[in-house]
């Protein structure tokens, strides 16, 4: 609807419209709100009226409508509803005259006595099992009513939701926007494919908890037929259902009344039963929005956001739950209970895993997670339960993220070829990757994995100096092929590891908690570099020369650590003393993940000659790159082709593309500055109270904390480790463990991740430990 003209007209003026037309004294009070202008009238005797002057943009078929509707409910007696009153010349529907000669039509209608819902000190089951009855049997009564003008386009008809799109740029926050989009994601892939199978019918549309009021009597009135529509019938128990939750502790299970009310009167089918919580999420989209465009056009208007801040609260507890649970919920209110673990078994899924998939793919957890959805920091499983996730950091701006999601459709449906032919999207990417980084790392190489990144990286250090050799860092992981495993502690060291490449030198992991010098060591950087200068020295007395150093910028595998500081300034001096290239693995802890850097090598002030990246660069897409100069990459031209059939494709750098503007976009890096170090700062605190916590450490969203048995002895509390990873779970709290000891509770969330996150996991956290390990 295009609003053009408002009503303008003083009490005074209706007053006297009043007296002439109906022949009613009476005094007017103007009210606030949408698009009309509304009066409370109050007669002789204190009799109340309500009168209407509806924008020109309301047209009179419109409000013809509503009337018919209106007449067709006056006669019932569950719930009260406004009469229409007919002027002195019969008509229900008058025009009003202003002082420019312009026309509206108005209506004049009983006014309804009672306290709006949402001003009412306690809904109980009883009242809101009302609610949806008299919901049900609005529904009932009018569904049959087809004028054609119920047909119309209505902004405020879910069935258009989607075109909100077009406004969300109003919304202020990037955050807000990008959780809007993400439910107008789900609508559209969830709901909007079963509108075929859907019922439709006249629907009131508005049930808001401003246009339902209580009486004094107990019984309830409902308000404000403006915004009726033929569309689909479930909408109507969404839209009352969205406002109904505001405020509540558990919203969906503390209005199940309302659905069980409304079954009961108007029974729902199975199909609208599965629509309704993403209908619910959609209406509350639609309103956030509309409030942040109207706010443009209407800034004085206080009614388009009376419900805002309740609704954009609602729209963030909704994200934490698991849609299949609310389909279970709202099934068992309408009397057709689903048992949501009749699913195939998960022992059904391991045997056929254990056929079909090789044994060496491990599983997380003892009694394994069949996850099922994924909503930013977010799992969903199949048994409707949510799992906080704060070991994913492949998903690194959050699981689903929509941006990312949407680039990738876009992308997909138009052209996805390899680097052969000219593309914008890997110009595009390359440039907008490698302003990412300090000169002379300009040259990008794409692929798919991080394997692939650090393999690639071996050979352009292997191309520019001639030689194979490669310093390590025990304890070290660098991916899965044959010749990564050489260079991968973590890897060869470990059960069915045939030990280090022929080419592997490994040195001493600056490790400041269990290694020989500790973190108040203001030296301990240097003396551990020195290690590094014992094993060139050590290759020199065999006439050897390196090809490089390769190290993650802050390990993993190794522990979470932290190098100190003037660590890798000092190695990166040595190594390219002794002609070799300096690689930085970032494929776990770049992309802002640190927080107060992009790249976790600038918290060294270093700049390395190649870098590799992977897990997080694609949100989940397999997608990996290598940055370097443009001498090592000369070097590497040396007349063999290098060529990925995959790599730097257009889906995947349209993807990488989208990961870069959600970072900036949504200020990523600085929520992971921030959380993290809020979240550092709370386990310090159960650190200073718990003797299993040796050490946390770590830096923005990349966190370590190190249980140990004994302080002094640092003996690694693996089995306690184990147990609260496990334990965590069992409070729907998803953590993981690492470290040569495997006694590290690792921290690597999708940076997504709020301080809200981080209270739940300390508070958890706290709770487990004084349950297993107080005494």
């Amino acid at each position: 609807m295009k609003v053009s003209v408002y009503p303008r007209f003083s009490e005074a003026e209706v007053e006297k419209f009043i007296a002439d037309s109906y022949e009613l004294n009476i005094k007017a009070k103007c009210l606030v709100g949408d698009i009309g202008q509304n009066f409370q009238l109050k007669g002789e005797q204190g009799r109340k009226y309500i009168f209407k002057i509806a924008n020109p943009a309301e047209t009179f078929p419109i409000l013809e409508a509503q009337n018919q509707v209106l007449i067709k409910l006056a006669n019932n007696d569950k719930f009260e509803s406004p009469i229409l009153l007919k002027s002195k010349e019969g008509l229900f529907i008058t025009p009003i005259i202003n002082e420019k000669k312009e026309s509206f039509n108005t209506r004049l209608m009983s006014f309804i006595d009672g306290i709006f819902l949402a001003e009412a000190d306690n809904l109980s089951p009883k009242l809101l099992s009302s609610i949806g009855d008299i919901l049900g049997e609005i529904d009932k009564q009018i569904e049959n009513i087809d004028h054609p003008a119920l047909h119309r386009f209505w902004y405020w008809d879910l069935k258009h939701v989607l075109q909100i799109r077009t406004l969300i740029k109003h919304i202020k926050s990037q955050r807000d926007k990008s959780l809007v989009e993400y439910f107008l994601l789900q609508f559209e892939n969830e709901v909007v494919p079963k509108f075929i199978e859907m019922r439709r019918g006249a629907i009131h549309n508005d049930a808001n908890d401003y246009n339902l009021l209580v009486k004094e009597n107990g019984s309830l009135g409902v308000i404000d037929f403006g915004d009726m529509v033929n569309t689909y019938i479930v909408f109507e128990l969404a839209i009352a259902l969205a406002y109904l939750m505001f405020n509540k502790e558990n919203p969906v299970e503390d209005t199940l009344e309302v659905v069980a009310g409304y079954h009961k009167k108007f029974p729902l089918q199975e199909i609208e039963i599965e629509v309704l919580f993403y209908s619910i999420c959609a209406r509350l989209c639609l309103s956030v929005t509309m409030s942040a465009y109207q706010r443009q056009t209407q800034p004085d208007n206080e009614y388009i956001s009376v419900s805002e801040e309740n609704a954009w609260a609602l729209l963030w507890k909704l994200l934490e739950f698991n849609p299949l649970k609310a389909k279970s919920l709202y099934s068992k209110a309408c009397g057709k209970p689903i048992d949501l673990s009749k699913t195939e078994s998960k022992d059904s899924i391991i045997e056929k895993r254990k056929k079909l998939i090789g044994k060496s793919l491990s599983i997380s957890y003892k009694e394994p997670l069949k996850i099922v959805r994924g909503a930013m920091q977010y799992l969903y499983d199949g048994q409707g339960d949510t799992y906080l996730d704060c070991v994913n950091n492949v998903c690194h701006v959050g699981h689903c993220h929509p941006h990312v999601v949407q680039a990738a459709q876009k992308q997909v449906s138009v052209l996805n070829t390899n680097t052969r032919y000219l593309h914008d999207n890997l110009i595009d990417y390359a440039d907008r990757l490698t302003k990412k980084f300090p000169d002379p790392l300009s040259v990008c190489f794409f692929v798919n994995s991080g394997s692939e990144a650090n393999e690639l990286a071996l050979r352009l250090a292997y191309a520019h100096t001639g030689q194979k050799n490669m310093i390590i860092l025990d304890h070290a992981y660098h991916g899965n092929t044959p010749s990564l495993i050489d260079i991968s502690p973590y890897k060869y060291n470990q059960k069915g590891g045939a030990g280090p490449g022929a080419y592997t030198v490994k040195a001493e992991l600056p490790d400041v908690y269990r290694g020989p010098y500790k973190k108040e060591d203001l030296q301990a950087g240097n003396k551990y570099a020195e290690f590094i200068e014992w094993r060139i020295q050590d290759l020199k007395k065999e006439d050897k020369s390196i090809a490089g150093f390769i190290c993650e910028s802050l390990p993993g595998c190794g522990g979470q650590i932290v190098f100190p500081q003037g660590y890798l300034k000092e190695v990166y001096k040595k190594i390219r003393a002794a002609g070799g290239v300096c690689i930085a693995d970032e494929v776990q802890v770049g992309f802002g993940r640190v927080g107060s850097h992009f790249w976790g090598f600038e918290l060294q002030d270093v700049v390395p000659d190649i870098v590799t990246m992977g897990k997080p660069i694609g949100n989940g897409h397999p997608l990996a790159a290598v940055v370097t100069t443009r001498e090592i990459a000369d070097s590497f031209n040396n007349g063999m082709e290098f060529f990925n059939t995959f790599g730097g494709n257009p889906v995947s750098c349209a993807i990488g593309l989208s990961v870069l503007d959600v970072i900036e976009s949504e200020q990523l890096q600085e929520n992971a500055l921030k959380v993290g170090s809020y979240l550092i700062s709370g386990l310090e605190n159960l650190k200073s109270r718990f003797e299993l916590i040796g050490d946390v450490r770590g830096a923005g969203l990349f966190i370590g904390v190190e249980l140990v048995r004994n302080r002094d002895t640092l003996e690694p509390a693996t089995d306690e480790a184990a147990l609260i990873i496990e334990k965590m779970k069992e409070k729907k709290i998803l953590i993981s463990t690492d470290g040569p000891y495997n006694n590290v509770l690792k921290l690597k969330p999708p940076i997504v991740f709020s301080k809200e996150n981080a209270d739940r996991v300390i508070a958890n956290l706290e709770f487990v430990l004084k349950e297993n390990f107080s005494g």
